[in-house]
């Protein structure tokens, strides 16, 4: 009998063999008990698939809730550090640009040289589809342009570094406390009484008075010469050297670095001198100038 014919039926019969001699047994059931029966079995398949269904679905869902959750934190905790990363690179490229323009202005040099970025700050708009990409990005642009800036730094750092070398290999200053005698230039010779060229500055003062370098250097003489008499040569690099004669006494020696200012001999009236004084020359790359301008 098939489905549809059991629904039909208006009554079951079941029927009971039991074991030994007892007799069989029949039991009849009416059709609307059955058909109950049915109607039961299948509202409980129905609720046990829909339960069974939507504990799967919860099930699922619940492992992808929680997954994004921990996503959503590692998320957040990576924003973090990037932003953090962020402020210190913009902090970091704030002060090497504040600093640079205060070492170029004092150094007189451009203030914002080209192909330098300036000082930027700020963070990516909080509507940004990719707010981790942008802010990855800036980092990356930051890092960039915090390497040009101190490569820009360390330009300006050689550059004032030979500034100042320059500046202390540069002759300048009196070399003892006296008072102008003979200048440079044509003069009379005090000896023959011809016109000669005097190449450098006769400074009188009284036997001892100290003479002292006038710019940084490495003495490359310090001997007696039948002109200069007692004599120091300080050759302070850039195509400058000094000389110092007719001193009484030399308190350096050859291949000495000195300093401005350090003293280097006394005056004296050795050599070719007709009184207590000291001839100052001045040359550049092996020309005599005139020392007056640097005084």
């Amino acid at each position: 009998m098939n489905l549809f014919g059991v629904i039909l039926a208006k009554r079951f019969s079941v029927i009971f063999f039991p074991e030994g001699d007892s007799r069989v047994r029949r039991v009849r059931i009416q059709s609307g008990i059955i058909k109950f029966a049915l109607c039961c079995g299948l509202i409980f398949v129905g609720l046990f698939a829909f339960f069974a269904y939507s504990y799967f679905n919860f099930t699922v869902d619940h492992d992808e809730l929680r997954r994004l959750r921990v996503e959503t934190s590692q998320q957040r905790q990576t924003l973090r550090h990037l932003v953090a990363d962020l402020e210190g690179l913009h902090l970091q490229m704030n002060t090497l640009a504040g600093t640079e323009a205060r070492v170029r202005q004092l150094a007189n040099l451009e203030i914002v040289p080209q192909g330098i970025p300036v000082a930027i700050g700020g963070l990516p708009e909080a509507g940004s589809t990719d707010l981790v990409g942008g802010i990855q990005r800036q980092i990356n642009k930051l890092q960039v342009e915090i390497e040009l800036r101190r490569q820009s730094q360390e330009n300006v750092r050689n550059l004032l570094n030979d500034h100042v070398s320059l500046s202390r290999a540069t002759p300048k200053g009196w070399p003892t406390k006296g008072w102008l005698t003979s200048y440079f230039g044509m003069r009379k010779s005090p000896f023959t009484g011809r016109r000669v060229m005097h190449e450098g500055l006769d400074i009188a003062a009284n036997t001892g008075t100290p003479v002292v370098a006038t710019a940084d250097g490495i003495v490359v003489r310090a001997n007696y010469s039948p002109d200069y008499g007692k004599m120091v040569v300080v050759d302070h690099g850039y195509g400058y050297r000094t000389i110092f004669g007719h001193n009484s006494k030399i308190l350096v020696k050859s291949g000495q670095r000195i300093k401005r200012g350090d003293t280097i001999a006394k005056v004296g009236n050795t050599g070719q001198s007709t009184g207590s004084h000291l001839h100052y020359e001045l040359r550049l790359n092996g020309v005599p100038i005139d020392p007056r301008k640097t005084l």
